[in-house]
């Protein structure tokens, strides 16, 4: 039972829903040392509309089996320099969309990239962590035990 200003504990591994692109059970990597969540997309184009810059996108990709060819537009939320996993600084659009983690429906901001050479499509980084969840490194999907 999580009681008021209890952290839940979560694994390595969890599963994540992305209800506004009809996606569930998306495997995600808990990755404390990276800031910002991402979401594995491509054909990332910006575009303006009503004088707003947003950013329209497909998720995943034809190789992942919940990949459907809808293509998604949001606002973007932010530009942001990430440093990526090799080292190199690139400019990504940052989106806010909600997501359905353990149980609970919750705003996350997600950069778009392209992780098509990573084993996870989703990374939950520190900001969507922080003050909710504590990671317990040696379990992975908690949330699919019902275990916190």
């Amino acid at each position: 039972m999580q009681k008021k200003n209890r952290k839940l504990i979560i694994g390595r591994l969890e599963k994540i829903d992305f209800p506004e692109f009809s996606i569930s059970n998306l495997d995600a990597k808990i990755d404390t040392g990276a800031y910002t969540s991402s979401l594995h997309c491509h054909h990332i184009e910006p575009f303006e509309q009503n004088g707003e810059q947003w950013v329209k996108f497909i998720v995943l990709d034809p190789n992942h089996p919940e990949y459907e060819e809808n293509p998604f537009s949001s606002p973007v939320h932010k530009v942001r320099k990430v440093k990526s996993s090799n080292g190199q600084i690139q400019e990504r659009y940052t989106i806010k969309r909600k997501a359905k983690f353990f149980g609970k429906k919750r705003t996350i901001e997600l950069t778009l990239t392209d992780r098509s050479e990573m084993k996870f499509p989703v990374l939950i980084g520190r900001k969507f962590l922080s003050d909710r969840f504590l990671v317990d490194v040696s379990k992975k999907y908690l949330t699919l035990q019902g275990l916190s």
